[in-house]
This record gives C-alpha cells, structure tokens and sequence, in this order.
C-alpha cells in the first residue's frame, strides 16, 4: 500500500478538511479490495447424543421419566441467576457445549466464562463456539488462540471480508453484512439449554455498575435441548459460517502466544474471584444447589421456533423461514389477554393494524418497550414514536419503562451492585394467562427480516398469569404509561421514585429538549426497514 502524508502545517482548515477526507476514502477504497476466503473447509460436525455417561444427563433423565415428550422450563429472571445457570452447565458438561451468541464482550464475565470453556476442553468436551462477526472486532487474536485447543472449534457467521477495516465492508458490501445472527444459546451434553435475550457481557448479568439490562431466559432440559442442537447444526455447517482457521492471517498462532493467552485468561479469573459481583454470585440458589434436579421446572410441550441462515438472502418470508410469522400466528391464538415486552417496539402499519383487530375483537393488550430515556439506541425509539398515539388510541395500554428502578431493585431483591441506570432488554409474550414466548426476537423490522432469531414457546399457565395478575401493578413501579387526555395530547403517567406520588408528563419523561427534538428529527428521516 503506498504511503500516505498530510501536510500538518497547513494553515488552511479547509485544505487540511479535504486533505483528511482523502485519505480516509483512499484508506477504505484500498482496504476494500479484500474478500471472503473461496473453497472452505467447513467440515461438518453434528450433536453428539445425550450420554449416559455424562453427570448431566444422569442427573436430568431421572426427572424426564415421569413426564414423557415433555421437556422443562425454568425462566432465569435476575442476571446473577443467569449467569451462575451458565456457568453451572459449563462446567456440568463432560461431552458438549455449543453456544452461539451475537456478542461476547471481553469483560469479566465474558472472560471468566471463555476460562470456564477452556477448562471444559482441557478435560476433555467437545466445544463449538458460533459468534456473529460483527462483535468480534479487534478480538481475532485472542479468539484464534482460544481456538487453537484441539477441543474448541470456533466459526463465525457472515464474517467481513476486511479484518482490519471492517467499516470498507458496511460501504462496499452493506447489503450482506447489514444481515446479523442475533440467536443465543447455549447448549451443555445435548440435554440442558439455555435460550432467551441475554448476550454474554457485564450488563446483561447485572455484573456492572454502570447500567443494568432487565433481561430474561429460559433454562430447558429434555427434548428441547436437541432440537437447539439441532439447529446450531444447521448453522455451524451453513455455507454462512466460517471456520478462524480459513482467513488468511498475517501471523501464526505459536505455542507460546497460547500460553500467554491462557497464563492471561487465569490471570483475569484470579481478578473476578475477588470482585463484590462474585459474592453476591455465590449467594444464587443455582450456586448453592448440588445438583440441577433440586430445581422446579415447568413441564410442558413447545414449539422452537428460529429463522432458518437462508432468510438472510431472501426478500420474501416464508412461514418456514422466519420466525417472526410463527410469532404472528402465536399472537392470533389470543382470545383474552396479550402481553408483549419488547426493548426494541417498532411494530410498523401492519402489525399496529393486527393489534387494533385483536382490541376489537375483545383482547385485552398490554405492552412494555423503553422509554426515551431507557432506550440505549434513539433512532429504534424514533421509529416507535411513529405508532405510539394509534395504539392508545385503540386501546392498547402502552407503557415505557424507565431507567430510575434501581431503588425499586433494592426493594424487591437481595444485595446487588448498585447501578446508575438500567434498560429493558427482555423479549417475550404471554397469551391467555397460558403460554409464554422467551427469545432474542425484538417487535422491530431488523429482527423481523435483517436478524436471524430464536425462541421457544410453551405451555406455563402458573406463570403466564402471574406475570398477567401482576403486571399492572408492576408497570405503576417500573414504567410510564402513556394516555391521551381529554384534549387529545398526549401524556406520560407513573410513580416519582423517591416519593412515590404519581406524576404526569406533556412529554418524554426525563430527557433534556435536545433528545427529544433530535429524536423527533430522527423519526421522520430514518427508514424504519433499518430498525
């Protein structure tokens, strides 16, 4: 590549603008010229059967006698019990665990839980790892090294072509890699799962005092967990993954870079074991039971419903492709109640239009999304802003959550870190006071047709009407509800934190003028089909 200079002298703000601008749009048209490796060997590996030589599997199949074709359900509600969950399966396997996750952050649980899956190959598990590769920048050292254990195979899905300078790849190739697999799960011995809303990083496991993401999983055990298998399968050996070890790396990975790495990896996992997080994590239930059939499961039927790798190429939906159809016809069988979570709500004319007919028709529905101020992405609340009034005024009861809960945290749990300030991230449905929806799905049009997705629908009628039961009087803590007034405005209604008196807002609650302005501008601009 030639070299480049800049005048730095230069007196002429002007010149020394276009001088900068050259070069970054040289640098991203030189960096361009890159592309995805061609004939790739993507060997195929399928789940192994559930052993009877695992622990694991000793341990569960005992509780599946009794409740043939079914499989359990626990849901992971705090996110020290989702992690400690997590953690439990790890180092519960003793012949696999796949995983696949759209972000794994180098924080401390993400690096205690890569320990975690080290020592698991060390003795001997069988692990895959499929990471979306949009999180992986800047990690391809420390992930090939991971890799390097004859144990631990690593792919990523619809990987950029320019390791380097991946944003040449969102100007030159925005069509591809604008497709994201958004799944999570985590599969230990073909027997125990975990799905749901939760990435692997310090936010989403309550392990940061910084914000804290309100999230949701589900613990499976039984027949669910093969089918997740099953479709892990289908996307480890698409044509839409890439094996670490096909790119084209400038330097090898030697035994003493993997010996760094690992001296680095244990180094972190002394630092974790002394941090407050950790004991608050040994007071979880799921850290203090010896064995997983001490645990209340919820037995019942399922459908897992995902989006097939291929919709990433497709214009059209296809009831067997994607997943948000199944969602919709889930959605149809309400003949009483509704409840939707859902962080990321754009719902778009089609499906306000689907919830205005289930209003009429008799349905009672209930929905919880971000406020402004909660919302960690604005042009995603700026697209919702658009459908807010016609669902209130057809009767939907809207509500926004907001990010002043932690007192409302201390109330109701046990010691946790303090945070500054928490945002919904949990996806789920519950219809009729019946069935339950736990998945990676947001109401939006990029889970809908640019994300894959995942999650499982079952039968929990003690939970689901609970959740139904209390809601109401959960959403007058946690969120506002939004109402329109006699004069048709538009108001925010809920409890001030520190008093608990009700209050009333004419507008978005707790944001400067200048957020809710540019998040008005942004709603007539940004094109809902990116959202």
């Amino acid at each position: 590549m030639p070299s480049l200079s800049i005048n730095r002298n230069s007196s002429h703000p002007t010149l020394l603008r276009a001088n900068l601008s050259a070069v970054v749009v040289l640098t991203l048209f030189l960096s361009a010229c890159g592309s995805l490796p061609k004939d790739v060997n993507r060997v195929a590996s399928y789940a192994l059967p559930a052993s009877s030589d695992s622990q694991l599997v000793a341990e569960i199949q005992p509780m599946l006698a009794p409740h043939p074709g079914k499989s359990g359900f626990r849901l992971l509600v705090q996110g020290e019990q989702a992690y400690v969950a997590r953690l439990r399966l790890v180092a519960a396997a003793d012949t696999t665990l796949d995983a696949q996750y759209y972000i794994w952050h180098e924080d401390t649980t993400g690096l205690v839980l890569q320990n975690a899956f080290l020592k698991a190959a060390d003795r001997g598990v069988r692990v895959r790892l499929l990471l979306d590769d949009l999180d992986t920048a800047g990690k391809d050292e420390r992930l090939r090294q991971f890799n390097a254990h004859p144990n631990i195979q690593i792919r990523v899905f619809n990987p950029f072509a320019n390791r380097e300078m991946r944003a040449a790849d969102f100007i030159t190739d925005t069509s591809r890699v604008n497709h994201r697999m958004h799944n999570k799960t985590l599969t230990a011995d073909n027997i125990a799962t975990i799905v749901g809303g939760r990435n692997i990083g310090d936010e989403y496991f309550e392990a940061t005092t910084e914000v804290a993401f309100g999230d949701l999983d589900s613990l499976g055990i039984g027949p669910v967990a093969a089918e997740v298998s099953d479709q892990f399968d289908l996307y480890w050996n698409s044509k839409y993954t890439y094996p670490l070890e096909s790119f084209d790396w400038d330097t090898p990975v030697t035994e003493q870079s993997v010996a760094d790495y690992r001296r680095w990896s244990d180094e972190r996992l002394e630092e974790a074991r002394n941090t407050h997080y950790a004991k608050l994590l040994r007071d979880v239930e799921l850290a203090r039971i010896k064995a997983i059939s001490e645990l209340e499961f919820v037995w019942s039927d399922w459908i897992l419903a995902f989006d097939h790798p291929r919709a990433i190429t497709m214009d059209e939906m296809t009831l067997e492709t994607h997943l948000a159809l199944k969602i919709l016809d889930g959605m149809k069988q309400a003949k009483e109640d509704l409840i939707i979570i859902s962080p990321y709500f754009v719902p778009g004319p089609e499906f306000t239009g689907f919830l205005t007919e289930l209003k009429q028709r008799g349905v009672r529905v209930r929905i919880l999304t971000n406020s402004l101020q909660a919302n960690d992405v604005a042009m995603v609340h700026a697209g919702y802003m658009r459908y807010r009034e016609d669902l209130v005024s057809a009767g939907v009861e809207l509500y926004e959550y907001h990010s002043r809960s932690n007192k409302l945290r201390r109330r109701l749990a046990r010691e946790r870190l303090d945070v500054d300030r928490t945002s919904l991230h949990a996806k789920f449905f519950a219809v009729d006071q019946t069935h339950l929806f736990v998945g990676s799905f947001n109401l939006d049009g990029r889970s809908a047709k640019l994300n894959t997705e995942l999650g499982v629908y079952y039968a929990s009628p003690e939970q689901a009407k609970i959740l139904s039961e209390k809601f109401d009087a959960s959403m007058q803590q946690l969120a506002y509800r939004v109402v329109i007034d006699d004069a048709g405005n538009m108001q925010w209604v809920g409890l001030n934190a520190d008093t608990g008196e009700q209050v009333r807002f004419d507008h978005e609650p707790d944001t400067t003028w200048w957020k809710r302005f540019s998040t008005r501008v942004l709603s007539w601009i940004v094109p809902e089909s990116q959202l």
